[in-house]
């Protein structure tokens, strides 16, 4: 783990999605029961990452566009829709808002909870999250279940990060410059744009996938909560 100076960092800023709660670990026991029901061709596992990978596109999209921001729900059932007809399934409104309702039930990695715990004991902890306001709330409160200083939904600014209004934002609303509040992510987009925007970043490395190609490095890359936890205190 790298050695990083933590004497101006006042607030730990949480992604929620990937990085506390566990998407696939989640989702894809519901997958995989809508799969026996409607005979969907291909692993839960494999389906899953077909309609994550869209829901990303749905969010650039709809902050490029700049229409109107859509909200985090939204940009999912649309991703759903897609995957559903990329695999042929003639699905129902009511097949997608069975597969929706999954959404509701996250449940966070081991060792957040303890880790938080730890944390908090130095650090201000707040989610910045892609997340609707009202979902973040039932997230923290009854699947996380912890006690945030504060939960910041990007519908405060319109935009899904990582769009920088959104990273200079939320150390506005926290009254702290950009360089005293540290991005938490398992998304490399995420710490990609944080570490544009000016804030510190740790990349929690959940997925091993490549980092991106880009100059905005995370000031620290651990693999798990544990480990985040052991290299911030």
């Amino acid at each position: 783990m790298t050695e990083v100076d933590l004497s101006d960092i006042k607030a730990l800023t949480f992604d929620v999605f990937g990085t506390v709660l566990d998407l696939s670990g989640s989702l894809t026991p519901f997958i995989d029961t809508f799969a026996k029901e409607k005979g969907l061709g291909i692993p839960a596992e494999e389906f899953y990452g077909q309609w994550r990978a869209r829901q990303r596109i749905e969010q650039f999209q709809d902050t490029i566009m700049m229409l109107g921001h859509s909200g985090y729900l939204e940009t999912v059932r649309r991703a759903l829709v897609y995957a559903l007809r990329l695999n042929n399934i003639d699905a129902s409104e009511g097949n997608v808002a069975q597969l929706m309702a999954a959404w509701q039930e996250l449940s966070p990695f081991p060792g957040v909870r303890p880790a938080l715990d730890r944390l908090g004991q130095r650090y201000r902890l707040v989610v910045l999250s892609n997340g609707d306001p009202e979902f973040l709330d039932h997230l923290a409160q009854n699947r996380i279940q912890f006690e945030f200083d504060d939960v910041i939904s990007v519908s405060a600014f319109g935009f899904f990060k990582p769009h920088p209004g959104v990273y200079r934002g939320a150390a506005k609303r926290l009254g702290l410059d950009v360089n005293q509040c540290m991005m938490i992510s398992a998304n490399a987009f995420d710490v990609v744009g944080a570490r544009a925007s000016g804030l510190r970043a740790a990349f929690v490395d959940r997925t091993r996938l490549p980092y991106d190609d880009s100059p905005f490095r995370p000031d620290v890359t651990v693999s798990d909560f544990t480990e985040l936890a052991d290299a911030l205190l």
